[in-house]
């Protein structure tokens, strides 16, 4: 059916046709929001305050834009109010239990991050990316990337998104924020400058990952689990880079710098911990369901590990708590072996 008729049927009350008419935009708004918003279940509110809001406005659309374009106008909106908001996940105090970790580096800010499944883009339509799009779209729903969006003020972020990640034309942009294309400008000018503010001081001196599902990705991704499902230390410490990050949201605390993050790993593993590693795809990136083993030979679930690769090296591991588990699909815990 033409978008005219089912936009007719949709304003005549036919939510049927509304959905049919705002169900191949999706999956990519739905990465949009995240982007905006750092957190999975944020995301997920603001694309359903966006539909909402785009069911009750329907009327009021002209079509002087492309829907697509009405729909990013209104999720913009909504995510933008969603950063301005006091509500945001709070941070987690230490909560292993048996456990004294080191000192940490620092205290990470974005205590709100979430992973974003992969497995929700699998079968999406290939987003039609504007001129002006600076990023892959790999590099854009990365876990540093995103980190670092979240640093930003909440209008910066709305316009390095639009402009730098989904190609918009700045006269484009500066109509969905009601601005003007110097502001708009201004903005981004000064929003790419955060984002490389933000990005590792290594960062552009360090190869690129391997590809996704590479025998080299493979490869090195077997080796951290033979590494971490055995408790082997030297193992571990091998595959990570000399600045390598550990951070493990909501809890705040950090840990930069393989030595410091091996003593982390080494409490860990000294406590008496041991886990079963179950994989998955985060942000693009390797992921695994962490699964403590208890006595009884049973495995719990206890959080999601994401790994950011370089080379053939790990620079990153970030540890969320299990309540993410089941978006990856992964049980709460594994039967005895």
């Amino acid at each position: 059916m033409a978008a005219a008729d089912l936009i007719a049927q949709a304003r005549a009350g036919d939510g049927a046709a509304f959905g049919e008419l705002t169900e191949p935009y999706l999956r990519e708004l739905r990465v949009h929001c995240y982007r905006m918003l750092g957190s999975f279940e944020d995301a997920e509110d603001a694309l359903q305050n966006t539909l909402l809001t785009a069911w009750q406005s329907l009327g009021g659309y002209e079509g002087r834009a492309s829907l697509r374009t009405w729909l990013y106008r209104i999720a913009t909106h909504r995510c933008l109010d969603a950063r301005r908001a006091a509500g945001r996940r709070p941070a987690k105090d230490w909560d292993v239990p048996g456990v004294e970790p080191p000192e940490p580096t620092r205290l990470g800010e974005v205590v709100w991050l979430q992973p974003f499944p992969d497995a929700v883009l699998e079968g999406a339509p290939q987003v039609s990316l504007g001129p002006e799009a600076r990023y892959e779209q790999t590099e854009a729903i990365s876990l540093a990337f995103v980190t670092a969006l979240q640093a930003l003020p909440p209008r910066q972020v709305a316009v390095l998104v639009l402009r730098d990640v989904l190609g918009f034309h700045a006269r484009e942009v500066a109509d969905m924020l009601e601005s003007t294309v110097e502001s708009v400008n201004s903005a981004l000018k000064r929003a790419r400058a955060g984002v490389q503010r933000h990005r590792p001081a290594t960062a552009d001196q360090q190869p690129p990952p391997p590809t996704a599902g590479s025998p080299a990705e493979d490869a090195l991704v077997a080796r951290f689990v033979r590494a971490w499902e055995s408790a082997d230390i030297d193992a571990l410490v091998a595959l990570l880079t000399d600045d390598v990050l550990a951070s493990m949201p909501p809890m705040p605390f950090e840990y930069q710098g393989r030595d410091v993050v091996a003593r982390f790993c080494a409490a860990l593993f000294g406590a008496g911990r041991r886990f079963d590693l179950v994989p998955a795809r985060a942000n693009g990136q390797p992921a695994f369901g962490a699964y403590l083993r208890a006595p009884n030979g049973v495995s719990h679930g206890t959080g999601l590990y994401v790994l950011t690769l370089t080379g053939d090296r790990i620079r990153a591991l970030t540890r969320f708590d299990n309540t993410v588990l089941p978006w990856f699909d992964l049980p709460r815990s594994l039967p005895s072996r």
